[in-house]
């Protein structure tokens, strides 16, 4: 069934005359990445040729995408919008709050009898106010918005970093903060800074051992994980067209861990027939009816340096399987070079586990290139040497593939099949052992692997990898393997290899499902009253923040973080989803994962009210009851990673007035600014070394706030002496005005009260 399908037709009707007019107006051929912004402007028809990577403009998404863990808080704000109904089609997912134990059944009810008055809270909040709910057990976010939502030419936006995924399907699918995703809803415009375009040009095709995951994990090991900061990545070329529309979103996934904004592929025969499969028709046709508008144009392709800020070439027929990690995506070993990396560098070679599935990895497609493995193992007798755990995408595809015999495959591994849900990816891993933080590896399809993230274990070295890579190298039980050259003795003695692995791009008896897990909005949601226990641990309505102000002085250091600090250091998820709900009793994990660079430790950091060392939370909330500001000091792409604006609402209710650091993850950014906090930048990096632990600050021309001024910065040492900064910041006039109303949601409510 095709969902909002007028809504479709109507991106599609206008989709002509707006990239044609957008052409007259730049004067050039556009990228598809252009066509989709240009079509999307909340104006309408374009009159202003826009300046990359300098330009904010307002755009009208299609649609929105929230996770039950995201979903919580954005609804929270939205009901304080003085709305009655959303404004675009906008949907819930139950997938992040299911912790993966025993298996899909007992852990699924484990949820439900954890998590009811969550649940309970989503569902009747979507009824009131329009919005599709997906039940626990429905599947991942963004396997089903790709099954369901996703189509050529669109825009969404969702309230994860992982909404890129969508981009598999030719949309410009864009991760964001829960109060942008209000602002959609409420039917105002959505600003984003008109992004910088990278080019990756894929020659050739994949064959062997080399899936769609490898070419990312490729691109990630060259852009880094800020290198892709403000650009949308357009993949193309003839190795573009070779890859199925899952495949291509595997690669859009995980843009999000370049820091890319979205990623990209153009309309081809792969999404028609994705689109075909998964019921959708009518929404094939008429992508059909303008194809040529729903990819970028010839000469764009035929000279990419001409059109993209940065192009890069990969030759797929050339491409080696990668494997990326551990503690960051970005790090690149291709296989067979691992044993001297490893060695090198103390990676433990012994592998504990194997998971195969999360949003980047659990179509049907991926599961059949791994159950191609799996099988193997059973048919040459070999003993599996490692724990294999299996998270299927989407109810869809579980149903499916266990109608295929591809799940008993791995049962006959005594692989545990989890939940249709996020599980180890996010951290909902009750895994037996972890406590003991035991140096060990595991390997995994999904797409980060930073410190503590799928167990909690600091010591849990965590490797990135295909679906059919992490079969083989569990299977093998070392990290070294190399199932292209390398063999393994089975049960009777015998010297055995893998052939190389085998999927079906799509089931060939078609998708099947009894129930897909969709519960669709009442017409009338009027009568339908959202209820919140005062008293409850999970859920807390909450209230306005007042504004900071232009006057900050004496204001305290709360940490100044030490290396890589993302989303996951200031807000862990894990064993603290549960209150995602409750700003109060989340911010108690505000920053306990980042490192203090004055002793090297976390959740440990000087009050200088008291002279003694203490926890982050308890720290921040001294300096407030006591009226003191704060401020937090980091490094480069601070806020990488997660598009939880937790980690900027926990700041922002302790009482942090500004995050300084050296350069911000754009979602990170947006999210600070829209709670009506400071997100400043260096303007000397060196100057970061200049704060000191007992230090005191003084903004010295804030009332002068002001886009494009730099800010001023007093710092005031223990011993009486001080140093002056500068600070940059990429506040317009708009974004300003959500500072000085304390935040945007305030805004968006004083604007509806008139």
């Amino acid at each position: 069934m095709a969902f909002d399908i007028e809504m479709i037709k109507g991106v599609y009707a206008r989709m002509a005359e707006r990239v044609d007019a957008a052409k007259s107006v730049v004067q050039k051929p556009l990228t598809l990445a252009e066509k989709i912004l240009y079509n999307h402007l909340w104006d309408g028809k374009p009159t202003t040729a826009f300046v990359r990577g300098k330009d904010y403009v307002d755009f009208a998404p299609d649609r929105i995408a929230c996770q039950d863990a995201t979903a919580q808080m954005a609804l929270l704000q939205f009901m304080q919008a003085g709305k009655s109904k959303v404004a675009v089609p906008t949907t819930v997912h139950c997938d992040h709050l299911i912790q993966a134990k025993i298996g899909a059944d007992k852990d699924l009810q484990t949820a439900l009898n954890n998590s009811s008055e969550v649940f309970n809270f989503l569902a009747s909040v979507s009824n009131k106010y329009g919005i599709g709910f997906w039940k626990p057990g429905a599947g991942i976010i963004h396997q089903v918005v790709l099954e369901n939502y996703a189509f050529p030419g669109g825009m969404m936006i969702g309230t994860d970093s992982h909404t890129v995924n969508a981009g598999g399907l030719g949309m410009v699918a864009i991760g964001v903060g829960g109060a942008d995703a209000v602002d959609v809803m409420a039917g105002m415009a959505w600003e984003l800074k008109f992004p910088k375009l990278i080019g990756v040009k894929l020659t050739g095709k994949l064959s062997g051992w080399s899936a769609p995951k490898d070419v990312i994990l490729k691109v990630a090991d060259i852009l880094t994980v800020k290198g892709g900061t403000g650009c949308i990545v357009e993949y193309f070329g003839e190795g573009a067209k070779s890859m199925s529309a899952t495949g291509k979103g595997t690669i859009c996934n995980m843009g999000a861990e370049i820091g890319a904004t979205t990623s990209t592929f153009g309309y081809d025969a792969s999404m028609e027939r994705y689109l075909r499969a998964t019921d959708r028709n009518e929404v094939a046709d008429e992508a059909n009816k303008i194809a040529s508008y729903l990819t970028g144009d010839d000469e764009v392709y035929a000279n990419p340096e001409k059109y993209f800020d940065q192009v890069i070439e990969i030759n797929l027929s050339e491409l080696k399987p990668q494997i990326n990690g551990p503690f960051t995506p970005d790090l690149g070993t291709t296989v067979g070079e691992m044993t001297e990396k490893a060695t090198k560098n103390g990676w433990p070679l012994k592998v504990e586990w194997g998971l195969i599935g999360s949003c980047t990895n659990s179509s049907y497609e991926d599961l059949s290139r791994a159950a191609s493995v799996a099988k193997q193992a059973v048919e040459k007798g070999l003993v599996v040497k490692a724990e294999f755990g299996i998270n299927p995408g989407s109810e869809q595809v579980r149903y499916t593939a266990e109608r295929d015999g591809l799940l008993q495959i791995f049962e006959n591994l005594d692989a545990k099949i989890f939940t249709n849900a996020c599980g180890p990816c996010i951290g909902q891993w009750d895994r037996a052992g972890a406590s003991k933080q035991e140096k060990n590896t595991i390997i995994h399809s999904f797409n980060r692997n930073f410190s503590k993230r799928a167990d909690g274990n600091p010591n849990t070295h965590a490797f990135v990898a295909s679906p059919e890579m992490v079969a083989a190298i569990a299977i093998a039980g070392r990290l070294d393997f190399n199932p292209m050259t390398d063999t393994l003795i089975n049960k009777k003695g015998e010297e055995v290899s893998f052939d190389e692995p085998t999927g079906l791009e799509l089931p060939p008896k078609g998708f099947a499902v009894e129930d897909a897990g969709y519960e669709a909005p009442y017409e009338d949601g009027s009568g339908v009253n959202v209820v919140v226990n005062p008293n409850s641990d999970r859920l807390q309505l909450l209230t306005p923040f007042a504004p900071i102000g232009n006057t900050i002085n004496n204001a305290k250091l709360l940490i100044k973080a030490f290396g890589k600090c993302t989303t996951d250091h200031i807000s862990m998820a894990g064993p603290w989803l549960r209150f995602r709900g409750h700003l109060d009793n989340i911010s108690n994990n505000c920053l306990i994962g980042a490192v203090n660079a004055f002793n090297k430790d976390t959740n440990s950091v000087k009050n200088q009210l008291t002279g003694q060392y203490g926890p982050v939370p308890d720290t921040a909330r001294a300096y407030k009851a006591a009226g003191v500001k704060t401020i937090v000091v980091g490094d480069h792409n601070y806020g990488e990673g997660s598009s939880r604006e937790h980690a900027a609402m926990e700041p922002r209710h302790l009482g942090v007035a500004a995050v300084i650091v050296k350069s911000f993850a754009r979602i990170h950014e947006t999210n600070l600014k829209k709670q009506g906090m400071l997100g400043l930048t260096f303007a000397n990096e060196a100057d970061y070394d200049l704060i000191q632990e007992n230090d005191s600050f003084n903004f010295l021309d804030l009332n002068e706030f002001a886009p494009g001024k730099q800010l001023t910065l007093e710092i005031v040492h223990e011993s009486g002496s001080k140093d002056i900064i500068k600070l940059n910041h990429t506040y317009n006039q708009g974004q300003i005005e959500w500072y000085n109303e304390g935040s945007a949601l305030n805004l968006i409510k004083k604007e509806n009260q008139k």
